[in-house]
């Protein structure tokens, strides 16, 4: 005679026979996954998916994006690494756009660090500047000594916008005191985009490696139409008349430019006629 069953034995019977079905199922399906994965993977092991990075083998992280974040590991090396950089890089551009973006018209003025106040361009760079800052127009510059003072002091004296876009550099001194709208960036090229941004002209006094770099850059800049009609200036035929016979000579003759880039630039000791060329691009109101 079959022994009775009750209630409380047949349902605990049926969630066993259930549990075990569904770990059956389970592990069939795991299995197969793994196998599936496993034809899928790497020589170099499975991936390990870090946003929309996939890391393999030895660059697999010992702790996930989340883990890091709210460790209480000691360190600041996170500060150096490249994404954190893109943010920094970000808020210079949005200090930058913020600060500007009302500045009106301005030309540049570039020129050395290394000009002392006795130096006559530095008297022709205060000058200039000022008489821009009577025709309301802002001036804009490196923020440094030498010439880049001159001309800040210029405008500053002239009652004008004075604009200084300092960098950080091992041998230069801070922002100068005639500045009345600073900002210090850490990288070259955003300080370099907000030059060209902001500025419809240049005028550029005898300088270094830096000034010839910013003018270069303005020249390739125009010359490959990335920029609109941005008048440049020389200022001081003497000391730029090798620079020029350069590019009029080996450069023009041996078809590494366009005779029309000749066209590019002024060069000129009239401040008249600077202040003329480099405020052509401003459109009157």
């Amino acid at each position: 005679m079959a022994k009775k069953i009750t209630k409380k034995q047949a349902r605990k019977a049926t969630e066993a026979a259930v549990e075990n079905a569904l770990e059956k199922y389970l592990s069939t399906t795991l299995s197969a996954d793994e196998e599936k994965q496993g034809g899928d993977t790497s020589p170099l092991g499975t991936p390990y998916r870090r946003g929309s990075v996939t890391l393999r083998g030895k660059m697999v992280p010992r702790y996930s994006t989340t883990g890091k974040l709210i460790s209480e590991e000691p360190g600041t090396d996170w500060r150096d690494a490249d994404p954190w950089r893109t943010l920094r890089i970000q808020s210079e551009f949005v200090d930058g756009f913020d600060a500007l973006a009302k500045l009106g018209p301005a030309v540049s003025i570039f020129g050395s660090a290394r000009t002392e106040p006795t130096d006559p361009y530095y008297e022709h760079a205060m000058q200039i500047a000022g008489k821009l800052a009577n025709r309301d127009i802002a001036v804009i510059t490196g923020g440094g000594p030498g010439i880049m003072e001159a001309a800040n002091r210029g405008a500053a004296l002239a009652g004008g916008t004075s604009v200084g876009l300092s960098i950080e550099l091992p041998f230069e001194e801070t922002t100068n005191d005639w500045v009345n709208l600073g900002i210090e960036f850490r990288y070259f090229f955003v300080r370099k985009t907000m030059f060209v941004k902001y500025s419809s002209g240049a005028i550029f006094f005898p300088g270094g490696f830096g000034t010839l770099d910013e003018m270069f850059e303005v020249l390739v800049l125009a010359q490959t139409h990335k920029i609109g009609n941005m008048p440049i200036v020389l200022f001081g035929t003497e000391y730029w008349q090798d620079l020029v016979s350069w590019i009029k000579g080996p450069l023009l003759k041996q078809n590494m430019i366009s005779e029309s880039d000749i066209d590019l630039f002024t060069v000129t000791d009239s401040h008249e006629e600077a202040i003329r060329i480099a405020t052509s691009g401003i459109k009157s109101k």
